[in-house]
C-alpha cells in the first residue's frame, strides 16, 4: 500500500531514517540479504508519496543518515579512540562524514521526484537506476568511498550474486533496487524477484575461471598487535620477535603478514632480522609477503615487500585513505587535532605487476584498496591469486571487520580468483574463487591460518570489461524509464 503524502513530515523522515538503519542488517555480519528488497521498497514508496522535490530529497537524506550513522559509525572509533581526537570533535567529524555520504541517497530522492515518470513500471526502472547510479558515483568522487554499496548485501550467498561476474557490485545494486521497487505491486514483484533469483542461480553454475597448477600451502598470520602499541618503541622488538616466531613455527610455501606489520622503514630493519626472515621461509622453498613502510621521512609508501626464494619485489599502495594516509588540501588544521602516525604517504604507481612468487602470480592490494573493483582487475589476467593486507585495528570491535570481509568476498566472485587476507586483528581469511569462506581466524586473537590455495586462470566478463557492462545496462534502464511513448493514433 502506498505511503500517504499527507502524513506528518517529521514522521515520514523518522520512518525513512529507521528504514535506513535497519538496512544495515542486510550486510555482514548479519547477512539478511533477503531483507534488502524490502528496505529499498520502503524508500521507493516514500519517494513516490513525497509531495515535492524538497520532501523527496529530505526523505533520501534521512534514509542515508540512518543508514550510514548505523553502518559506518566505526569512523568515530578511529578518530577518537585511536586517533587521539577529542571525543566531541571526533563525534562532529564522524557525523559530518556520514552526512556527506547521505547526500547521495538525497540526490537520488531529489532526481526521482524531479523527473518522476507517470507510469508505475517506469518509476520502478527510474528508481533502480538512480540508486545504482549514486552508489557508483560514490565509488569514485572525492577519491571514492563505496563502502556499503547496495550490491554488497548480496555477497556471496544470495542467488543474485550470480550476476556479479557479469555486472559487478553496482550491477547488483541496480537489481536489488529493481526487485524492491517492483514489490510495490507484490504479485508482479514476486514474479520478478523469482525470475532474477532463478537467473542468478543459473549464472552461479557457470565456471568463468579454472584452477591451474598444484596447490600452494599458505600461512596467514594475525599478530593481534594492539593499535595503541603498534608504533611504540618499547613494543618494537617484541613485535619483530613475535612475527619471526610465528613464521618459524608455521612453515608454508607462501606466508603473508598484515599491513605495516613491521612498523619501521624497511631499510632500517636490523640486517640480522631480515636474514632470519629470509632463512625461515627459504628453509622450505617458500616466500613471504610482509606489510612494511618503504622510503624515508621525506617520501614514504605503504608497501608490501616479498622475501624468500624468489627475488625481492615490492608493491606500493595506490589508493590512499583520505585523512588516514594523506591530508586533502586545506585540511591540515583538522589533522592537528588527531594523532595518526604516518599520515602523509606517497601514492604508488598505477602500473605495478603482480608479484612472481614460487611460480604463482600474486596481485597484492592493501587495506581498503579491495573496495575498488576496477582497480583490482588491473592485475588480471596475469595474476592467479589476490592478496589483501589490512590493519583494521583502527576501528576496534565494530562492524568494519565483517563488512570488509564481505567486500573481499565480492571481489573474489567478480574476478573468479581466490582472495587471501592477512590482517592484524581480523578478519584473516582464505576466500575461494566463488566467494565462499574457505577458512577464517576469530577476530582479536593471535594466530596463524594454515590452508592451501590454487591459482586461477580465465576471465569473467567483469574482469575483462570492468563497470562497462553495468554502465550500459544503467543507460538502457534510464532510457526505458524516460523515453516518451508514441502518441496513440486517432
Amino acid at each position: 500500500m502506498p505511503i500517504s503524502a499527507s502524513g506528518k513530515p517529521a514522521a515520514r523522515l523518522g520512518f525513512a531514517a529507521v528504514i535506513g538503519a535497519v538496512g544495515v542488517l542486510c550486510f555482514a555480519p548479519f547477512g539478511f540479504f533477503w531483507l534488502a528488497p524490502a528496505i529499498w521498497l520502503g524508500l521507493f514508496q516514500l519517494l513516490r508519496a513525497a509531495g515535492s522535490v524538497r520532501q523527496a530529497a529530505l526523505c533520501g537524506l534521512a534514509f542515508g543518515l540512518g543508514f550510514f550513522l548505523t553502518g559506518v559509525s566505526w569512523v568515530y572509533v578511529s578518530l577518537s579512540v585511536f586517533g587521539g581526537m577529542p571525543w566531541w570533535l571526533a563525534g562532529i567529524a564522524a557525523f559530518l562524514f556520514c552526512a556527506v555520504m547521505a547526500v547521495f541517497p538525497m540526490l537520488a530522492g531529489a532526481l526521482f521526484k524531479r523527473w518522476q515518470p507517470e507510469t508505475f513500471w517506469r518509476q520502478v526502472l527510474y528508481f533502480a537506476a538512480l540508486i545504482a547510479a549514486v552508489d557508483w558515483l560514490r565509488s569514485w568522487i572525492f577519491t571514492g568511498f563505496p563502502w556499503l554499496a547496495v550490491g554488497y548485501s548480496q555477497a556471496p550467498t544470495s542467488p543474485l550474486a550470480g550476476f556479479a561476474p557479469l555486472l559487478g557490485v553496482h550491477g547488483l545494486s541496480l537489481l536489488v533496487a529493481l526487485a524492491g521497487a517492483a514489490l510495490a505491486r507484490w504479485r508482479s514483484g514476486l514474479i520478478i524477484v523469482g525470475l532474477l533469483a532463478a537467473s542468478g542461480f543459473g549464472l552461479r553454475q557457470i565456471l568463468w575461471t579454472q584452477p591451474v597448477g598444484e596447490p600452494v600451502s599458505v600461512a596467514l598470520i594475525q599478530g593481534n598487535i594492539p593499535q595503541e602499541m603498534k608504533f611504540r618503541p618499547e613494543a618494537f622488538i617484541r613485535t619483530l620477535n613475535l612475527y619471526l616466531e610465528l613464521i618459524e613455527r608455521h612453515p608454508a610455501q607462501l606466508t603473508i603478514l598484515p599491513e605495516t606489520s613491521l612498523p619501521i622503514f624497511f631499510d632500517q630493519l636490523p640486517p640480522a632480522y631480515l636474514e632470519a626472515l629470509n632463512d625461515a621461509v627459504r628453509a622450505h622453498g617458500g616466500n613471504l609477503i610482509t606489510g612494511a613502510l618503504t622510503g624515508d621521512h621525506d617520501a614514504y609508501w605503504n608497501s608490501a615487500v616479498s622475501l624468500g626464494s624468489s627475488p625481492t619485489q615490492t608493491y606500493s599502495k595506490r589508493h590512499l585513505v583520505p585523512f588516514g594516509e594523506f591530508i586533502p588540501p586545506g585540511f591540515a588544521w583538522f589533522m592537528a587535532y588527531a594523532n595518526i602516525p604516518m599520515s602523509g604517504f606517497s601514492r604508488g604507481p598505477d602500473a605495478q605487476p603482480p608479484l612472481a612468487l614460487g611460480g604463482q602470480q600474486v596481485a597484492v592490494n592493501i587495506c581498503y584498496e579491495d573496495v575498488f573493483g576496477e582497480e583490482i582487475i588491473r592485475a588480471l589476467p596475469q595474476a592467479g591469486i589476490l592478496v589483501n593486507l589490512s590493519n583494521t585495528a583502527w576501528f576496534g570491535r565494530s562492524l568494519a571487520q565483517p563488512q570488509h570481509l564481505q567486500i573481499a568476498r565480492m571481489r573474489a566472485v567478480e574476478t573468479g580468483r581466490p582472495m587471501l587476507r592477512a590482517t592484524n586483528t581480523g578478519m584473516t581469511a582464505a576466500i575461494s574463487a566463488d566467494g565462499s569462506l574457505q577458512a577464517a581466524l576469530p577476530p582479536f586473537t593471535q594466530g596463524v591460518l594454515e590452508t592451501e590455495v590454487r591459482g586461477y586462470q580465465g576471465m569473467t566478463p567483469y574482469a575483462r570489461y570492468g563497470n562497462l557492462g553495468f554502465l550500459v545496462l544503467l543507460a538502457l534502464v534510464l532510457l526505458a524509464s524516460q523515453w516518451p511513448r508514441k502518441p496513440r493514433a486517432r
